[in-house]
């Protein structure tokens, strides 16, 4: 990549204005209740034999295992978090979001649309993400606060998650 190519990436997202983010529903949340965790009972014993039995399980079988991968797929966080991070890159990732398997390979299978759980960018790059996957249902999931560090002052991880919400 040239210089000069570089440069123009780089004002372009200095430029670029924020989409307006729409969510059909929010989570209100709810206060976090301890109450439930110090209730929580565990037999070690049990839970050491269960973990020793564990790799002498058979696997998923055989007729079985295509819809396991398939429902895998639908779990993923496709995550793209290099520092030299493009716009171009993000637009590759949301396009794998949005088919992450070859139409062809679901069509033998007999399913239908597959989706990813989110796409996942740095913060800067959330309006890139958020308008390549519009009307996809698929959630961009936002790193923010200085990651991987975290070294920054709170005001500014304050700031970047609310630029990124």
């Amino acid at each position: 990549m040239t210089t000069t190519k570089r440069r123009s990436e780089a004002q372009q997202e200095t430029t670029r204005q924020p989409v307006p983010v729409t969510h059909a529903q929010r989570n209100p949340g709810m206060p976090l209740d301890m109450d439930w965790v110090s209730r929580v009972h565990i037999n070690r014993s049990a839970v050491e034999r269960r973990a020793a039995t564990m790799t002498t399980r058979r696997t998923v079988k055989k007729e079985w295992q295509a819809a396991w991968l398939l429902r895998a797929i639908t779990c993923i966080d496709l995550t793209t978090l290099a520092g030299d991070d493009t716009p171009g890159n993000v637009l590759r990732l949301c396009a794998k979001a949005r088919q992450p398997v070859r139409q062809d390979i679901l069509a033998a299978l007999g399913v239908g649309a597959l989706k990813v759980g989110a796409v996942c960018v740095y913060h800067n790059l959330v309006p890139v993400a958020v308008e390549a996957l519009r009307g996809s249902g698929i959630p961009v999931a936002a790193v923010s606060t200085g990651f991987p560090a975290g070294q920054n002052p709170i005001e500014q991880k304050l700031g970047e998650i609310e630029a990124s919400v």
